[in-house]
């Protein structure tokens, strides 16, 4: 920025605001140049006079919630001074505008208004709320299927003689409503063992395209990765496609989801060049796409989710997650590249596998 003004009231505001949504944005700490013109680049420094880093402090304060700790460092350079304002890295998130209410974020070089999800995300991340211990009021115990109760959840725990609803409360899949007196199913408990729950969570069924045709997926989790591994058998039957590949992604898809966007479900789309696994939830660790390659103990964005799983997949799908796209990756060596692509402006995550023209 080429100049810092704080005379007037909105002056303050628009400052707080850019810091709000540095501090909210993914990724470490940020900065803010001063004496910098926005089109040419042209150093033109700064009168010292506004960058008292305890004025700046008390502005923030006073017009953001949490506060975001900032350092001023005035710089000498091409015989101009500069000023540097850094915002540190926060575990605080979301930080949110007093006065408004409003919470910010940046997207590329501009600062905008952070959607529903997105906030969800802050908060989930910075651990203020779970997606999956949140009561689904709309349902009722007899959502949950009792078989898969019995069969996968109290046959893992033979030792157990509690009660199952203790059971099921203490693991996090049922919740009382204070209320009413009531339990209800949470919705980690609908996705891992609810009848059918995409009567209440539309987005979580898992789609695939192949060949012109469309067909959805619905059920809980380990119920929709049965049927989604036997309907991706069906179609690549006839060929030697190494189709173990395609159950790898999908499981990553489904432990990285973002269940907070209830915009689109997970996708598979099967063509002859390629095979594209879409989910939504972009990543927001550090390191981005590297890290979660590389990583053998990658940071999830569910991990409830994933730490139930373990016990309730008879399949033993996760006990090996964090070495997926390694071994995607060995599936096709010598045949061509795995991609994996993070849509930060989407909020998607892609995985592309060669298609069954390269067998």
């Amino acid at each position: 920025k080429e100049i810092l003004h704080l005379q007037t009231e909105s002056d303050k505001k628009e400052f707080v605001k850019d810091i709000c949504a540095i501090a909210n944005s993914k990724g470490g700490r940020g900065y803010i140049i001063f004496g910098v013109k926005d089109k040419n680049k042209e150093i033109v420094g700064v009168s010292l006079e506004p960058f008292d880093e305890e004025r700046m402090q008390q502005i923030i304060c006073n017009r953001c919630s949490p506060p975001v700790p900032v350092r001023v460092d005035i710089l000498a350079y091409k015989q101009k001074d500069i000023a540097v304002v850094t915002i540190f890295k926060s575990d605080q998130r979301p930080h949110q505008i007093r006065q408004t209410g409003t919470f910010y974020l940046r997207r590329g070089s501009t600062t905008d208004i952070a959607h529903r999800h997105e906030i969800a995300n802050m908060l989930q991340e910075s651990g203020l709320v779970t997606y999956e211990t949140v009561l689904l009021r709309k349902a009722s115990m007899e959502d949950l299927d009792p078989h898969l109760i019995k069969n996968q959840l109290l046959s893992a725990l033979s030792g157990e003689s509690a009660s199952a609803e203790l059971i099921l409360e203490s693991f996090g899949f049922i919740g009382k409503d204070s209320e009413r007196d009531i339990y209800h199913p949470t919705l980690g408990g609908m996705l891992l063992l609810g009848k059918c729950p995409q009567k209440y969570l539309f987005h979580t069924s898992i789609r695939i395209e192949y060949y012109g045709k469309v067909q959805y997926i619905q059920g809980n989790i380990p119920t929709m990765l049965d049927l989604a591994e036997e309907s991706i058998g069906q179609i690549f039957s006839q060929t030697h496609y190494p189709v173990e590949a395609i159950y790898e992604a999908l499981a990553n898809a489904v432990v990285h989801r973002d269940y907070w966007d209830t915009t689109r479900e997970i996708t598979i789309s099967i063509e002859r060049n390629q095979v594209e696994i879409t989910n939504p939830g972009a990543l927001w660790t550090t390191g981005g796409i590297y890290r979660i390659v590389k990583d053998q103990n990658p940071p999830r964005r569910n991990p409830w989710l994933y730490q139930r799983l373990l016990l309730l997949d008879k399949k033993s799908r996760f006990l090996k997650y964090g070495l997926g796209i390694r071994r995607m990756e060995k599936a096709f060596v010598g045949i061509e590249k795995v991609k994996v692509i993070n849509i930060a402006s989407k909020n998607l995550f892609k995985v592309v596998l060669p298609g069954e023209a390269y067998f």
